[in-house]
């Protein structure tokens, strides 16, 4: 296998969160070092510009989250091109629109993408059915090709991932209308309660056969609330019996190396919560278990 040099691509975008602390979430992160001893290493780490919104910001959130994602896309496309393995750091759920269009794009019309989408909560709403209309409750919807248009239009028309080629892991807060639309579309979702009977490494495993068998890649998208609170106090959605850090890089680790792993993201990281700095060390332990 041919080493990647991983390109580290901040997100400074809370645009589409309830609470816009975590667009400063990639920079506590550098600034700080937490990844410095993975930066050291040959073909380690390298930090990217910083995605940002445009100046002045769109006042409608959709606008600017668009903007950043159109942006996102842009940068993580150049990366793949250069033969990097694009590693995302944000900001809220909604860059995964811009991430994974971007790598879409990249492969061009007729390949397939998978994803394994690690999360609390499921992400699959359309402003249709949103109480809240926060874009981060929105961006698997919105890559299935369901929503705006204005986020499903970002990097070229069209769904950019099919719905037999996803699955989510470590889901146990969600409403009715999402689930219905994941539940229709068939795709995978494997509950909490499914990970306690079985294991997160035999859910894992499962969960890369799924996304990998018919794609010509796939990617891994971490929402950090997955989490438990206790192992990830530093996310604007913390929901209690999560995943525990131990066990989420024993089973990331089954994809480290793995050519077909395309890029990661890690996501929603608040500082202004993070007591102790737990979350920003778990970001370290994740992106240890999984870069190339």
């Amino acid at each position: 296998m041919v080493a990647r040099r991983v390109a580290v691509i901040g997100v400074a975008s809370g645009y589409g969160a309830g609470d816009p602390a975590c667009q400063d979430g990639s920079e506590v992160v550098r600034a700080l070092r937490f990844l410095s001893d993975l930066e050291a290493v040959d073909d380690g780490l390298h930090w990217d510009e910083p995605v940002r919104a445009a100046q002045p910001v769109p006042a409608d959130p959709i606008e600017a989250v668009q903007g950043v994602a159109a942006r996102l896309a842009d940068s993580v496309g150049r990366h793949l091109a250069q033969g990097d393995f694009p590693l995302v750091i944000g900001g809220d759920h909604s860059c995964a629109i811009g991430t994974w269009s971007g790598v879409k794009r990249a492969l061009g019309a007729p390949a397939r993408l998978g994803l394994i989408w690690i999360d609390a909560h499921m992400d699959s709403h359309t402003v249709a059915t949103s109480q809240t209309r926060h874009i981060h409750g929105m961006p698997l919807a919105s890559l299935l090709g369901h929503g705006d248009p204005r986020l499903t239009g970002v990097a070229g028309d069209g769904p950019k991932l099919l719905p037999e080629d996803v699955c989510l892991i470590g889901v146990r807060s969600f409403e009715s209308d999402e689930a219905a639309l994941l539940r229709q579309l068939g795709v995978r979702v494997y509950f909490m309660h499914e990970i306690r009977r079985r294991g997160l490494s035999e859910v894992f495993a499962e969960a890369l056969h799924l996304v990998s068998e018919h794609t010509r890649g796939y990617g891994i998208s971490i929402d950090l609330d997955v989490l438990d609170p206790a192992e990830g106090p530093g996310v604007g959605t913390p929901v209690p019996g999560g995943l525990l850090r131990a066990d989420m890089t024993d089973a990331l680790a089954l994809a480290h190396g793995d050519e077909k792993l395309l890029a990661v993201e890690i996501v929603e990281y608040n500082p202004y919560l993070d007591e102790h700095f737990v979350t920003a060390r778990a970001i370290h332990d994740l992106c240890q278990s999984l870069i190339p």
